[in-house]
């Protein structure tokens, strides 16, 4: 099972080219994402959809994109054409992430005509003439998001995804260059670490690995939003330390000789669709810094890394890894472990 994920800005021609596309790549079938955007006016009270400024920056939004294109394929089977415009890097992580946990391969690809040829098509939009506000819903809409585009296009998508400069093509040329490009793998499959939803609650052990300033190492993954500390799922029969340190060396190349102390057990409660569970943090102690520098991130899983100071993690983890974070600290000036509940101590 596989998606064609046709990626650009607004009026580049992602939809026309999808719908020539589907008749040139065998079973294949088109999913417009914009679907679900409009049923979200039907399933959520206006204020929520209020405080979104795009149904993209909902949560529910890129989780129904990634459980309707698997039920789809399930279905179907086959390939599903999927034209969308994604400019933010963590939601294509998130979604890609999520189609690559259920064992579907992504290939992504970017229409990249010139700029001046994408403003000559959003002025030449139909606006429909019974849609109010239509001409800055549609238009205007449409201009503000070029620059959106220009800043992904110099930061990650041109790396991250098959280009086709389709300014002077027309959507059925444009949709033979992506299907040329799928048939032959020139388009391959992205490269993103297949983590496959739990079924019920885990056990997860995490590692804070320090520099000479004592700031704590954060990591990048590739297969999910937001920043996360090096370690993983500890899989069965396997004790929590050992797992700790097998994805430490796994994520960044660290081979930590002793066995991690614990800093805090923290359980997180379920929250539909997660089953929540333990989550475990040791302290694999200070790095030298040639260790430090010599840092491997293998490319499927890890995008990036950085030490960061207590404070500076605050504006990168979510507020519950946070708070285990904060705790952690405390707990390591401490020298005893502390026990969390939702990232709060008891006991």
């Amino acid at each position: 099972m596989t998606v064609v994920w046709i990626n650009g800005a607004f009026g580049a021609g992602k939809t026309t080219t999808a719908r020539e596309l589907i008749d040139l790549i065998p079973n294949s079938t088109l999913f417009d994402p914009e679907i679900i955007g409009g049923a979200l006016a039907h399933l959520l009270p206006p204020k929520r959809l209020a405080e979104a400024g795009d149904y993209q920056d909902l949560p529910i939004w890129r989780r129904l994109v990634i459980d309707t294109a698997a039920a789809m394929l399930a279905e179907l089977g086959g390939t599903l054409v999927v034209p969308m415009t994604l400019l933010r890097q963590e939601y294509r992580d998130e979604i890609f992430g999520g189609l690559a946990a259920r064992r579907i391969a992504v290939r992504h690809i970017l229409l990249t005509p010139a700029e001046t040829i994408l403003r000559e098509r959003i002025a030449h939009r139909e606006v429909p003439p019974d849609l109010p506000d239509g001409e800055m819903r549609v238009r205007q809409w449409s201009y503000d998001r070029i620059e959106p585009y220009r800043a992904a296009l110099g930061a990650w998508l041109m790396a991250d995804a098959h280009p086709v400069d389709n300014g002077g093509l027309t959507p059925f040329e444009t949709a033979a260059r992506i299907a040329d490009a799928v048939g032959t793998g020139a388009a391959p499959v992205c490269e993103i670490v297949q983590t496959p939803e739990p079924t019920a609650e885990t056990i997860a052990a995490g590692v804070l690995l320090f520099d000479e300033h004592d700031r704590v190492l954060l990591v990048d993954p590739t297969y999910k939003a937001g920043w996360e500390f090096p370690g993983g799922v500890v899989e069965p029969g396997e004790a929590p330390a050992r797992a700790g340190v097998r994805e430490v060396a796994e994520e960044t190349g660290v081979h930590l000789d002793d066995v991690p102390s614990l800093l805090v057990v923290d359980w997180e409660p379920p929250q539909p669709p997660g089953y929540g569970g333990l989550r475990l943090l040791f302290d694999g102690g200070r790095l030298a810094s040639a260790d430090a520098g010599r840092l491997l991130l293998p490319g499927p899983e890890l995008r990036g890394w950085r030490f960061v100071s207590e404070e500076e993690a605050a504006g990168l983890l979510p507020p519950v890894r946070y708070a285990r974070l904060r705790w952690a600290l405390r707990a390591r000036e401490r020298g005893a472990a502390l026990y969390l509940e939702a990232g709060v101590p008891v006991g």
